[in-house]
């Protein structure tokens, strides 16, 4: 029986790029100009990850604390730094609150899925470290950016009902609640939806790659269970901190909406 994901050539590689040439004809025909921005993340998803896979080789060998903390400590910076872009938020004001919220969300996260739950013999273990953070922060960058963008539209076209709530109760917490219950919603639906399918319409990736692994389907499913609680439960953290931090450039000590 064979234990391990059967290898692809990079002859085979590079013929599974060809798959992509009837969508760019399609695309250059109906004049769709995405074709340049299709070129340029294929090229930067090939390099990036091959880079990550040689390094990847590396760290696992190493298996050094410092260094898979750092590669996390990078990780977190990534994503804080283009949640911030992508949502035109103030780089110097809002860099540190996000960065917080992500590594406060994360660390909670590790200790309590990898620690209690996994419990491998080395806390760090880059095989598990790594992956998982990964795969939580790469779910929580497209959430915050959907619920930080969510919640800072709600306030510049219904800044109304914030100054009514506000000037009717005199709380300010309760002013802002429609704001982040929108927030949430409108994030954390599409994954709620996804989970609830997971198994009928999709076979999930860190299944699929497991059983190609070698791993038996019942541990792979196990695995695939908790990685969606910690997915969730991350992202939800992620995108409830980042807004609670976010507040305290938002509003000035009156409780007056600030530039953002």
């Amino acid at each position: 029986m064979n234990h391990g994901a059967q290898d692809i050539s990079l002859f085979s590689l590079a013929i599974g790029f060809l798959a992509l040439l009837i969508p760019i004809l399609i695309l250059n025909y109906f004049k769709i100009k995405i074709i340049k921005d299709l070129a340029i993340s294929l090229l930067r998803m090939t390099l990036q990850l091959s880079l990550v896979g040689v390094y990847l080789e590396v760290i696992f060998k190493i298996n050094n604390l410092w260094i898979n903390l750092l590669w996390i400590i990078a990780m977190i910076l990534v994503t804080a730094w283009t949640s911030v872009k992508r949502v035109k938020l103030n780089f110097k004001n809002y860099i540190f609150p996000v960065t917080l919220a992500i590594l406060i969300s994360l660390t909670l996260t590790n200790i309590f899925f990898i620690g209690t739950i996994i419990r491998p013999a080395y806390l760090f273990d880059a095989r598990y470290l790594i992956p998982i953070s990964g795969m939580i922060l790469g779910n929580s960058l497209n959430h915050n950016i959907v619920g930080l963008s969510t919640y800072l539209d709600a306030f510049r076209t219904k800044k109304e009902l914030y100054y009514f709530i506000l000037t009717n109760s005199g709380n300010r917490q309760l002013a802002i609640q429609p704001f982040i219950k929108e927030s949430i919603i409108r994030a954390l639906n599409p994954l709620i939806a996804g989970m609830s399918v997971m198994g009928l319409i999709s076979l999930p990736g860190m299944m699929t790659g497991q059983i190609l692994g070698g791993s038996s389907p019942a541990t792979a499913i196990k695995y695939q269970i908790m990685i969606m609680i910690a997915i969730f439960t991350g992202c939800f953290f992620s995108l409830l901190l980042s807004i609670i931090f976010a507040n305290k450039k938002l509003f000035d000590k009156y409780g007056n909406l600030s530039y953002y």
